[in-house]
Parts: structure tokens; C-alpha cells; sequence
């Protein structure tokens, strides 16, 4: 495996720009793509917006902005994106058949010794390595939002991943600050399970009635010390990503517990989809 110098993100959207920026600021030679300038634009914007919340707090200097933004190219072209790239980390949207393509475009303009990641938070690691010709240099790295805040990266095996392969993950996950779990490749991995079941349970006790959002979600912050309850996360996830995630994790292990609620296919069908949208279980301006 390479020494990983220059590190290509596919996708400018929340996790991507996320990713970008915190290579970046390591000293990571960055590329940040995207399909159209406008989305590659929009994500470095939010980029220089969370640099500018940074130095407002005193936690990064004008200096290190500058760095972390220089240290920053974009493209619109996934064959000159990756061409010269160490590791690729593909961050669209929660698609299998999305994810496929990609990384069977970015297997064939890539360097042969290249790592290329999913940043996936449930699909099958190795249903997207399958259509590569390297599912051994193919591993699930799992990042957190907002990436630059979120301490944990969770590394997904498959039954193929080699093990420098997973080394690489852990040591780039090291250098970005970030505590890493290696998980084998099992529909939903540790986190996105283990979160999700909570956040269903929470709306499925909303749908009967049993508490308003705020007083369950204020059941797990003040009772089990949980930063943020489980309905408030729904929203800053996304509605309609955590249905798209139950109705998988559903048809994959056939556990009731994951079987979306009523009241989540209702919402999502009204467009209340969270923060994004303006409204899901509260109100966001």
C-alpha cells in the first residue's frame, strides 16, 4: 500500500466537504469532486464557513485557514480527480447502485496501488468492491457529522479487505485525530444498528403517544447522558436517509426492530425530512 500523501474525495455535499477539510487541515494534497462546479463551489463554501466559526472561537488561526483552503483543489472531471490519488474516499449519497458506479469509474482511472474507501453508513462493503478489480484495496471508511468534530471513524472489512488495506484506514483515521473501531462487514456495521434501532424506537414511541419529542429525546440526554436524543438526531441526519437505511437494514436481517414506522413513511412522503427541509420533529430556521 502507498504512503498516503494526496487523498481525492468524490462528492462536495455534507460528509464530502466534511472529509475534504479535514485532510486538508493535516497537510493531506486534497481533490474535492463533484459532477458540477455549482455543488463543488457550494462545498467549499461551507468549508470557509466552518473556518471562519473556527477562528471566531479562537480555535483556528487565519494562518491555518489559509493552509487548509490552498491545501484544497476541485475538479469536475473523475478521471483527472483520481488519476494521481493515494486513497479515494467516495461520500454520495446513500445509493447502492450510486456507490457501484462510482467506485467502478474511480477503479479505472485510479492508480493501480490506490485505497479506495466508502464512506457508507450500512450498505454492503463488499457489494461495491465486487465491481472493482481490487475489492482487497476496497474498505468502508465511515465518517461522522460534522466531520471535523466527531472523534470516531468506524473501518469496514469485508471478507476480501486486506489487511494493509485496513491499516491504511486506521493510520489516515489516526492522523485526522480520529479514534477508529474496525467492524466486519454486517448490514448496518456497529454504529449506524445501533443507532438506528434507538432512533425508530423513538418514533415509534412519539407515534403512540407515549411522550412528546422533546421529553423522550430529553429521556436518553438527561437520563443516559446521551449528547443528543434520538429524534433531534433524525432531523440533523435526514428523515428520508434514516428510512432509506431502516427499509435496507429491514430486508436485510428481517428484524422487526428495524421495520419503519408509520409515522416515518408519513413524514417523509409531506417532504418533512429534518434541519434540510425546515421541519421534521421540530421546527428549524
Amino acid at each position: 500500500m502507498p504512503d498516503v500523501k494526496r487523498i481525492t474525495v468524490i462528492g462536495a455535499g455534507t460528509m464530502g466537504h466534511g472529509i475534504a477539510h479535514v485532510s486538508s487541515a493535516v497537510g493531506y494534497d486534497v481533490v474535492l469532486h463533484d459532477v458540477s462546479a455549482e455543488r463543488v463551489e457550494k462545498g467549499l463554501e461551507a468549508i470557509r464557513a466552518s473556518l471562519a466559526k473556527g477562528i471566531a472561537k479562537g480555535k483556528v488561526s487565519p494562518e491555518q485557514r489559509e493552509a487548509t483552503l490552498s491545501g484544497i483543489r476541485t475538479s469536475t472531471d473523475l478521471r483527472e480527480a483520481v488519476k494521481e490519488a493515494d486513497l479515494v474516499v467516495e461520500a454520495v449519497p446513500e445509493s447502492l447502485d450510486l456507490k457501484r458506479g462510482v467506485l467502478r469509474d474511480v477503479d479505472e482511472a485510479a492508480p493501480a496501488g490506490a485505497v479506495l474507501a466508502t464512506n457508507t453508513s450500512s450498505l454492503s462493503v463488499a457489494r461495491i468492491a465486487e465491481v472493482t478489480g481490487r475489492p482487497g484495496q476496497v474498505v468502508g471508511m465511515h465518517f461522522f457529522n460534522p466531520v471535523q468534530l466527531m472523534p470516531l471513524l468506524e473501518v469496514v472489512r469485508s471478507e476480501a479487505t486486506a489487511e494493509a488495506t485496513v491499516r491504511t484506514a486506521r493510520e489516515v483515521g489516526s492522523r485526522l485525530g480520529k479514534e477508529t473501531i474496525v467492524v466486519r462487514d454486517s448490514p448496518g456495521f456497529a454504529t449506524s444498528r445501533l443507532g438506528l434501532v434507538l432512533g425508530l424506537e423513538a418514533i415509534r414511541m412519539l407515534e403512540q403517544d407515549v411522550a412528546s419529542a422533546e421529553d423522550i429525546d430529553k429521556a436518553m440526554t438527561l437520563g443516559y447522558r446521551h449528547p443528543m436524543g434520538p429524534l433531534r438526531l433524525t432531523d440533523l441526519v435526514g428523515l428520508d436517509v434514516r428510512l432509506a437505511i431502516a427499509r435496507y437494514l429491514h430486508g436485510e436481517l428481517g428484524s422487526e426492530a428495524f421495520r419503519p414506522p408509520g409515522l416515518l413513511e408519513r413524514m417523509v412522503a409531506e417532504g418533512k425530512l429534518g434541519k434540510k427541509s425546515g421541519a421534521g420533529f421540530y421546527r428549524w430556521d
